[in-house]
């Protein structure tokens, strides 16, 4: 037998012992906490990578793949007996997951010996994790509601049956409705707001003004900004923790433009960032200094106490989204034939007093199909100004005095540095 391929065993050997003592020493740990003891610890579950790893050199050697099986299923019957043993001795603390990862662990001990080793090893720390952090993953499903299941499974239903029934080609006289990349768009916004949703609730409201602003921006920079708003009023010592809060989400909301002409247009981008990235930067740069001066104060610490977000994704929601989203695409199209240029200007404001996202969409669409980069770019940066306006109207109507100048001044000067990129360029 050649040396070099006997290296290669012994090596494969020794990963499939560590996978053992991966999961083994998170087994042993857990057993003396409990203060009870289980089917294996440390040792056994050693034993059991080293028997599965044998079994499946000895079937690739001998050609005879029955001796895998079959020691597969000595391990399963001898994981059995000892949980009903362990199970008859503390009635009270019968569980699986020990027995479960006995299993597991054997099986991967065998795919390494045969031939798959990135795979198992992949798989033994990913193993390892599910095991080590028990405490976190409860607390992680004790925090998500029955609701947010269905978010989740309503946006894979709609991405994964719906989307590929969808026809992927234009259904009108104009070219402009493709029922599949419309919906593909749709989902790209909701997973977006779902993302953001779940930041939101698993970090907490309770964290405070920014944390706030950062997860909230992803769901709507909108509802940021008319919740702390509103809590202004009540808050007023809080003014600088609310003004940090609402404008990290208006960072978040033009970062989230560029991200979703990354996805659609990428050669957009270049007509894009010269603009938009500065305005970000005007937004960022306010709410760091908002957030130095907030923690000086000691009753910062309990403003913001928190924006109430409903779950963004119901099919309702996105179906609105996409008639929406529909409508706006005609106008491009029509505006496209008629009034190219300032009319697309005048459209994206319009459209911008409501929503950002769908104008970005069919701008960046637009542009990709053969529109002009230039007015793409600049129909975009008119709809983020347009809801920039929008969100200082609601400050300045709903915020108490100490948040109107903050958020105002700062507005003011997002649309100052907005107009002069847009006459600039």
């Amino acid at each position: 037998m050649d040396f070099s391929a006997d290296l290669q065993t012994v090596r494969d050997f020794a990963i499939a012992l560590l996978i053992g003592a991966l999961a083994g020493i998170d087994r042993e740990k857990r057993k003396s906490e409990d203060g009870h003891g289980s089917i294996g610890g440390l040792r056994t579950f050693i034993l059991i990578a080293t028997a599965g790893a044998l079994s499946a050199w000895l079937s690739v050697e001998f050609e005879r793949y029955w001796i895998f099986a079959l020691a597969f299923v000595c391990v399963t019957v001898a994981v059995i007996v000892g949980y009903l043993v362990h199970a008859r001795a503390h009635p009270g603390s019968t569980g699986l997951t020990t027995e479960m990862a006995a299993l597991v662990v054997f099986l991967l001990g065998g795919t390494v010996l045969l031939g798959y080793v990135e795979i198992a090893v992949g798989l033994a720390i990913a193993v390892s994790a599910v095991l080590a952090y028990k405490q976190p993953l409860h607390g992680l499903v004790g925090r998500i509601g029955r609701d947010d299941m269905y978010a989740v499974l309503r946006l894979l239903i709609a991405t994964f049956i719906v989307l590929p029934l969808l026809p992927d080609e234009p259904v009108d006289p104009w070219g402009a409705l493709n029922p599949y990349r419309l919906w593909l768009l749709t989902i790209l916004i909701a997973s977006l707001s779902l993302i953001g949703y779940v930041a939101t609730r698993l970090a907490g409201g309770d964290r405070g003004a920014a944390l706030t602003g950062l997860t909230g921006g992803l769901v709507s920079s909108t509802a940021v900004t008319l919740t702390f708003a509103r809590e202004s009023r009540d808050a007023e010592a809080g003014a600088d923790a609310l003004a940090c809060g609402i404008l990290i989400a208006w960072t978040v909301m033009f970062l989230r433009v560029m991200v979703e002409v990354l996805v659609v247009n990428t050669a957009l981008i270049g007509a894009l960032w010269r603009t938009v990235l500065p305005m970000a930067g005007v937004a960022l740069g306010a709410a760091a200094w908002f957030y130095l001066r907030s923690r000086r104060r000691t009753d910062a610490s309990g403003a913001g106490g928190g924006v109430a977000l409903s779950n963004p994704f119901s099919m309702t929601a996105a179906a609105k989204f996409t008639a929406f989203f529909a409508v706006v695409l005609m106008l491009v199209a029509l505006a496209r034939r008629h009034y190219e240029g300032q009319g697309l200007l005048l459209l994206a404001g319009l459209a911008g007093l409501t929503d950002v996202d769908a104008i970005t969409l069919s701008m960046a669409g637009y542009a990709r199909s053969g529109g002009d980069a230039g007015t793409a770019a600049r129909a975009i940066v008119v709809a983020a100004l347009s809801n920039t306006v929008v969100k200082m109207a609601m400050v300045a109507v709903l915020g108490g005095a100490a948040l109107r100048r903050r958020v105002l001044t700062t507005g003011a000067a997002i649309v100052v540095v907005g107009v002069g990129m847009l006459v600039a360029a």
